[in-house]
């Protein structure tokens, strides 16, 4: 039984590492179009995207964060320098109608009383962290 755990493990390891990469593509893309869209937040999304890639390929991972337009991104997040002001007014505002429409379409009050305190909770960390003076 032992040895038919290990397989599965190693197995599902295996299989899930390109979800990671498939997901981390996706985030990586919608940060992409986050630069050219006012709305949409950049940094988040690829921040997803590198903790995505950090679990599904170095290779992936590396080129993210090493990239030349991308990984300003990341590392003024990662090196404690701060998120620019834009992008965390995006970020906040994209969570907040995303999640106002959520709540509009549930109407069950236990899962909207989850989406708020989610919601606040992500607002409080992005404006508690420091903000990048560009």
């Amino acid at each position: 039984m032992k040895a038919d755990k290990n397989t599965f493990i190693r197995l599902l390891r295996h299989i899930s590492k390109p979800v990671w990469n498939i997901a981390g593509s996706v985030f990586v893309a919608l940060g992409v179009i986050g630069i050219f869209v006012p709305l949409l937040p950049t940094t988040v999304f690829l921040l997803l995207g590198a903790a995505c890639y950090n679990n599904g390929s170095e290779r992936f991972h590396h080129w993210l964060i090493n990239n030349r337009v991308l990984g300003p991104y990341i590392a003024n997040f990662r090196h404690n320098k701060g998120i620019p002001m834009q992008a965390k007014v995006k970020a906040i505002a994209v969570l907040w109608v995303t999640i106002g429409v959520s709540i509009y379409f549930i109407s069950n009050l236990y899962i909207t009383l989850i989406l708020i305190l989610v919601a606040v909770g992500v607002s409080l960390f992005l404006i508690t962290r420091k903000t990048l003076k560009i």
